[in-house]
């Protein structure tokens, strides 16, 4: 019997129109654009500035912009996810509103939580669906309001992040292309190493948590520098063995967007040269759900059908993991 892949047939992204570059920041916090550059690898990021506008109205751009360019009706849509960290509110799910915005009205959606892993779970979720015949046609979204969980006078955690909104298509193939194997884990003891404290079960919001600012990121950068790095890294090698992928036969590696020092170390560790690793995250910053797919499709003009890519993440929680994807279609 064939085997039913998950293909990737479309990908678009929403990005807002406000830079805050970090020159603008330097204003804010006490920092520098040499300071951020040499340690973070960022120059700008995007803001959604607008009020009343949240994580779900980049995710429906995303979306109306991905079924636009597949020729795909909103009704044709099986499934929904949603990966993403800072959702309009605790429920409905975002995957909801955005189903709701975009006239999906034969989907079930729902969201996905794993931080910046977040995207790999949920193509690699999608893609179980797929290829048990549950469903034709899934879409993906990957969206990020960062700006409303950071502390802009905290300059240790307000350089990294910026806001985006993207999504992917996903439907069945008998070809050797698609989502081929995945990698993914989690470790809950990392967790007090990179968190929101408040807001859940646990603090509920308070005088007191809002004053103590506990509705921002907390990081200890130091230690997740040194388990990104290490945890990507064994992941993406270990995919490599395990399909016989040589650095001169992986097209791209896909890495989470989190710091320029943590790309590079991890390319290092694969051996993989510069010019085969996708990286904007000095536009872009850190989006968390939504840099991979954000770097697909600003490179989507320079893939071809079959080529190999490794999608390479670490998150909060801690996640981790990795994707061996082989593109399904070429450029138009």
């Amino acid at each position: 019997m064939t085997k039913l892949r998950a293909a990737i047939t479309g990908i678009h992204a929403y990005l807002p129109e406000y830079r805050l570059t970090n020159h603008e920041l330097s204003t804010m916090v006490e920092t520098s654009d040499e300071w951020i550059m040499q340690r973070i690898g960022i120059k700008e990021r995007r803001l959604l500035k607008e009020p009343g506008k949240a994580t779900s109205d980049m995710g429906v751009e995303a979306v109306k912009g991905l079924l636009e360019k597949t020729e795909v009706a909103p009704g044709e849509i099986d499934l929904l996810i949603t990966a993403t960290i800072t959702p309009d509110m605790f429920f409905p799910n975002t995957a909801n509103l955005i189903s709701y915005k975009t006239g999906m009205e034969n989907a079930w959606s729902y969201d996905l939580m794993a931080a910046c892993s977040g995207f790999l779970y949920a193509l690699q979720t999608a893609s179980a669906f797929i290829e048990s015949g549950n469903c034709k046609k899934i879409i993906v979204v990957g969206a990020d309001k960062m700006s409303s969980i950071v502390d802009y006078a905290d300059r240790t955690t307000c350089p990294l992040f910026g806001d985006a909104g993207t999504a992917v298509l996903l439907e069945p193939t008998e070809e050797e292309v698609g989502v081929i194997d995945h990698e993914l884990h989690s470790d809950g003891s990392g967790g007090k190493h990179l968190y929101m404290k408040a807001g859940g079960s646990l603090h509920p919001a308070s005088r007191e948590t809002v004053e103590n600012k506990e509705h921002f990121v907390y990081q200890e950068g130091q230690a997740v520098f040194k388990f990104a790095v290490s945890r990507m890294a064994d992941v993406s090698v270990e995919m490599m063995k395990k399909h016989n992928i040589t650095p001169e036969s992986l097209a791209y590696l896909v890495p989470h967007q989190a710091n320029m020092r943590i790309i590079e170390a991890v390319a290092r560790r694969m051996g993989i040269p510069k010019e085969k690793v996708m990286i904007n995250i000095q536009k872009y910053g850190n989006t968390t759900a939504a840099t991979i797919p954000l770097c697909l499709w600003e490179w989507e003009d320079k893939l071809r059908k079959g080529d190999d890519l490794i999608l390479a993440a670490f998150g909060g929680g801690f996640t981790w993991g990795s994707i061996l994807l082989k593109w399904a279609y070429d450029p138009n």
